[in-house]
């Protein structure tokens, strides 16, 4: 690729973002699918009692998809985006068969190993290609335009695969729907989504800041735990979507509890989704303008506010409107948590940075659920969604306290002890 030619930015290159985010699309519809289904296939056709044996697929999710975020970003630099978001499409193949004809537990669990690797290879690429492309300029509206396809898509499948399910059974008649999304996606991509690297190597040459050469090991120190803005970040992360396990794994056993059917449970889930995919279309771009930190810090606040309701209303209502208060607070977070740690990297290593950042926080769903699993079992649903939304709360004030703004122009506001490049306080330990 010829580096002169390239130009950065959303206009510039339309095209390919618009394909990257159609295949985000299908990347989070592969995940719809389950988000009420899973639970209830486990309650109802396999007689699991315990919530932590039932949460196990989540689990396994969260694990794989964190470690295979870590192995995409760091092996995105070294090998190219394209061909690890091949790999994830390739390894989603067998996923919504082996649900369909799963006999035992352990065959879906498998299948959720499996959807790990395919979202953290497709989800974490999709979103280091749309950064390469816009470069500096527009983060916040690139990732909010990224997330906006793959949480909305997921939220459409999520609502869909139980309207189906409700007309027929929980399986297999949904999970049909998997089938056409991951040839779809692998499709797309192998026809027609290009190579991003050249534009990375573009926006390096002509970076304003010092392009030190870190080792692997030394980024992975520093986004999580040495530096205190990454470190801010990163919890910030893994605290959210240990959050989102309250809507994926206990809901839908609430839901039970309190005889709600199938599909009011799946459209309590979707409008959690729905509210959080289509409020990034404002949070994204809003954060380019007000900065990072305050949507960051009172997102994780209305995050904490939306889990302690579901937890005190019982009604179906009052869940929704929960729900609703939820998916606000996580689409003002989740966008703008990628931006700011897109920032802070150099951009020669900057989808390493991101890697060890989707590592801790895609981690957060397999703390979620072992979490929430054990302390459901041993008190109730509802003391389980009460931990996880004073947790939420201790994420906000955490944020409150170590994150500074990350937005280039803003940030040069921020009193500086010294006056050392933006690089070199990079090294700063956490104090």
């Amino acid at each position: 690729m010829n580096t002169p030619s390239i130009r950065l930015g959303l206009r510039a290159n339309w095209q390919q973002f618009a394909l990257l985010v159609l295949v985000n699309g299908f990347v989070g519809a592969m995940v719809g699918l389950e988000r009420t289904l899973v639970p209830q296939i486990a309650a109802e056709e396999f007689d699991l009692a315990s919530v932590s044996v039932t949460l196990s697929f989540i689990i396994s999710f969260g694990i794989v998809k964190a470690l295979t975020n870590l192995f995409a970003g760091r092996n995105a630099d070294r090998w190219g985006r394209k061909p690890l978001l091949v790999a994830g499409w390739l390894i989603g193949l067998p996923v919504p068969l082996l649900v369909i004809v799963a006999p035992r537990w352990e065959w879906i669990v498998f299948a959720n190993v499996l959807l790990g690797i395919n979202q953290g290879l497709c989800w974490s690429t999709a979103v280091i290609m749309k950064i390469d492309l816009v470069g500096k300029a527009g983060r916040g509206l690139a990732m909010g335009l990224n997330e906006f396809a793959g949480y909305l898509a997921m939220a459409l499948s999520t609502v869909a695969s139980g309207w189906i399910a409700s007309q027929t059974a929980l399986r297999p008649y949904p999970f049909y729907m998997g089938i056409v999304f991951v040839v779809s996606g692998l499709l797309i991509t192998l026809v027609w989504v290009q190579e991003t690297m050249g534009h990375v190597q573009h926006e390096a040459i002509h970076a304003s800041t010092a392009s030190e050469s870190w080792g692997f090991g030394k980024i992975f120190r520093q986004v999580s735990w040495q530096n205190r803005t990454f470190f801010s970040l990163s919890q910030s992360g893994l605290v959210n979507n240990l959050n989102d396990v309250v809507i994926w794994g206990l809901l839908p056993l609430l839901a039970l509890q309190k005889d709600l059917r199938v599909e009011q449970a799946a459209t309590i889930g979707a409008v959690y989704l729905a509210v959080w995919g289509s409020s990034q279309l404002l949070t994204g771009p809003l954060s380019d303008r007000l900065g990072r930190k305050p949507l960051i810090t009172g997102g994780l606040l209305l995050q904490s506010v939306g889990i302690l309701l579901l937890a005190l209303l019982t009604d179906y209502v009052g869940w929704l409107i929960a729900a609703g208060i939820m998916g606000i607070g996580t689409g003002m977070v989740y966008p703008t948590l990628l931006a700011a740690v897109s920032d802070v990297a150099n951009p020669l290593w900057r989808a390493s940075a991101l890697g060890v950042y989707r590592l801790w926080r895609d981690s957060g769903y397999a703390f979620g659920a072992l979490f929430g699993g054990i302390l459901a079992d041993l008190f109730t649903l509802q003391a389980a969604v009460v931990a996880i939304g004073l947790l939420t709360l201790t994420s906000s004030l955490v944020t409150i306290v170590l994150l500074p703004e990350t937005l280039p122009r803003l940030s040069i506001s921020l009193p500086e002890p010294d006056k050392r490049s933006h690089d070199a306080s990079l090294s700063r330990p956490i104090a």
